[in-house]
């Protein structure tokens, strides 16, 4: 009986930490985001620079574990790999260029609609999980997005502009990347998937923006390393967490993203309050990512 109570302790504490972790990646992520928006008034930094300087310092960051933990690196699967590596770099780079041209909280928003996308591409290339129900709950979700971007007016600040394509392609090239992943796993560890996404990625950006890479000064590179560590953190913590947490509760709490950017955007970076249909159509969102993620594991089972 003790040694039961133990291990329902010890389960207990690890399910605490793994919530921890996943909400942490969560704020890190848009903290992230802060960052660059924060920055503007400062420097005139590229968004390519700052995806550039995240992939960099998450590949510092993935050979110094390797190392001290003694993994050997073992590619085998080189096309899930390198689908991961591009479609995580698009992503990422759209994610970042929505937060130069728009809110940040339509950039968050718009981001976290990969699962809706997830679920649509499943449906039309993997003929064993079509489900009718799953598609309509994303067709719901996406009345949530039109209106969080077109609420009842221009009081809310939001509108439907070609700015918010950076978002949208934000969410559906995570969706590949997202994908890609599940793949990858099958065949690869978590650091050598890691260390092919980061690496692979810092050099896909310098040689497609090298000239928007320079020296810089230390304001500069405060803004960079300070992004760049929270964006790194944020993939660490949610791989961490990930180990200790259900995909329903992981997907539960990595969705608060979404209320996170509504809620403390207007405070911290002055983003435009969104309206009472604004704020309906973000809890459709959430509420589509954990229905989503219910679902998922229900069938699974």
């Amino acid at each position: 009986m003790h040694t039961q109570v133990l291990a329902v302790n010890r389960l207990s504490r690890q399910q605490l930490l793994g919530w921890t972790a996943v909400f942490g990646s969560a704020f890190c992520f848009y903290l992230a985001t802060l960052i660059i928006r924060w920055s503007q008034p400062y420097v005139a930094i590229d968004t390519s620079f700052f995806v550039f300087s995240r992939f960099l310092l998450g590949f510092v960051a993935v050979c110094l574990t390797m190392a001290w933990k003694r993994e050997p690196l073992r590619p085998s699967r080189y096309h899930y790999l390198l689908g991961r590596t591009v479609a995580n770099c698009i992503a990422v780079f759209c994610f970042y260029k929505a937060v130069e041209v728009a809110s940040v909280a339509e950039a968050n928003i718009l981001n976290m609609t990969y699962p809706l996308f997830v679920a649509l591409f499943s449906w039309v290339l993997i003929r064993e999980q079509r489900d009718g129900v799953a598609v309509g709950i994303v067709l719901i979700a996406f009345v949530g997005v039109w209106m969080v971007l077109a609420p009842s007016g221009a009081a809310s600040g939001v509108g439907t502009g070609l700015h918010n394509i950076w978002g949208f392609t934000s969410g559906f090239t995570a969706a590949f990347a997202i994908i890609y992943l599940n793949l990858s796993r099958k065949y690869h560890s978590s650091q050598t998937i890691l260390f092919f996404m980061f690496g692979l990625g810092a050099l896909i950006m310098a040689l497609l923006f090298h000239r928007s890479l320079f020296l810089p000064n230390p304001r500069e590179l405060f803004f960079l390393f300070s992004c760049s560590v929270a964006g790194v953190a944020g993939q660490y913590l949610l791989t961490y967490g990930f180990l200790y947490v259900t995909a329903v509760e992981g997907a539960v709490i990595s969705s608060t993203r979404i209320l996170l950017a509504a809620i403390l955007g207007p405070l911290l970076v002055a983003d435009p309050m969104l309206s009472l249909s604004g704020w309906f159509g973000a809890l459709l969102i959430f509420s589509a990512n954990v229905s989503l993620a219910r679902r998922r594991a229900r069938l699974a089972h």
